[in-house]
């Protein structure tokens, strides 16, 4: 977060002469999920990968704006670039961040990517919310198995499950065994017992749908998983970030 951290504060630095950030959520909340008793990835990366579906629909969004209204200099993100989306979509009235700092919208939950489109074009803006409505309410704390979810409002990444599964290269540290509740590839804890995803629908969007292999895979099946099967199960999906190896790795952490 801190590279690129004047341009995440100042969007003319990523488009000149920007006047308006356009936010956007994308529903990833499935209809189906995995079997209970296996091992588990974030719903987030069920089906296909959201940049490109979300980019493609964001440049469509784009083209509707200028063939409309004529000369519009703009560019489209997620998660892709020195954009602080979560400030920007709060901003925008979307939703509050939680105290698992993710953004809730009050009708609809979490389980939401976060687009934005910047452009050199002046809008009506809407208000922000702010209102915090997690009130009182701790769960997401209590349940994470890591401690990560602060007090404050703010995440220790370096004990995040995600940041364990995903981004570290090395191997798992000791330390952590037995904390991880059969997630190899991010988690979903803390979005799951939030009380405000009692409202999540399923999404409407194809691509985001997993395949019937994904879904009836068991524990066994997993530690049994060679490279032909994670190709055809994650095609086109993110889980290739971690690659073949960090997924087993993952499976292994978990098993012994």
């Amino acid at each position: 977060m801190e590279n690129h951290f004047d341009k995440r504060l100042d969007p003319t630095k990523l488009v000149p002469g920007a006047k308006s950030v356009i936010s956007l959520q994308y529903n990833y909340f499935p209809k189906e999920t995995q079997n209970k008793n296996t091992y588990k990835i974030s719903k987030y990366a069920y089906g296909e990968d959201y940049h490109h579906i979300i980019k493609a629909k964001l440049y469509e969004l784009l083209n509707f704006i200028q063939t409309n209204i004529g000369e519009v200099n703009g560019r489209v993100f997620t998660d892709s670039a020195p954009v602080l989306e979560r400030a920007w979509a709060k901003k925008s009235g979307l939703g509050w961040i939680g105290k698992n700092t993710l953004l809730i919208s009050k009708h609809k939950g979490s389980f939401y990517f976060l687009a934005e489109i910047i452009l050199d074009l002046e809008l009506n803006y809407d208000d922000e919310i702010k209102t915090d409505h997690c009130g009182k309410c701790t769960k997401c704390i209590d349940a994470c198995p890591t401690d990560a979810i602060l007090p404050n409002h703010s995440i220790d990444g370096s004990k995040c499950i995600s940041y364990f599964t995903i981004e570290i290269k090395d191997e798992i540290p000791n330390s952590i065994k037995g904390k991880f509740k059969d997630w190899m590839f991010g988690c979903d804890i803390c979005q799951d017992v939030c009380p405000w995803n009692r409202f999540s629908l399923p999404h409407n969007e194809p691509k985001f749908s997993p395949s019937s292999d994904l879904l009836l895979m068991t524990k066994n099946d997993w530690e049994e998983l060679d490279q032909k099967i994670f190709n055809r199960i994650f095609k086109k999906s993110a889980v290739k970030r971690t690659k073949y190896s960090g997924l087993l790795r993952n499976i292994s952490f978990l098993k012994n």
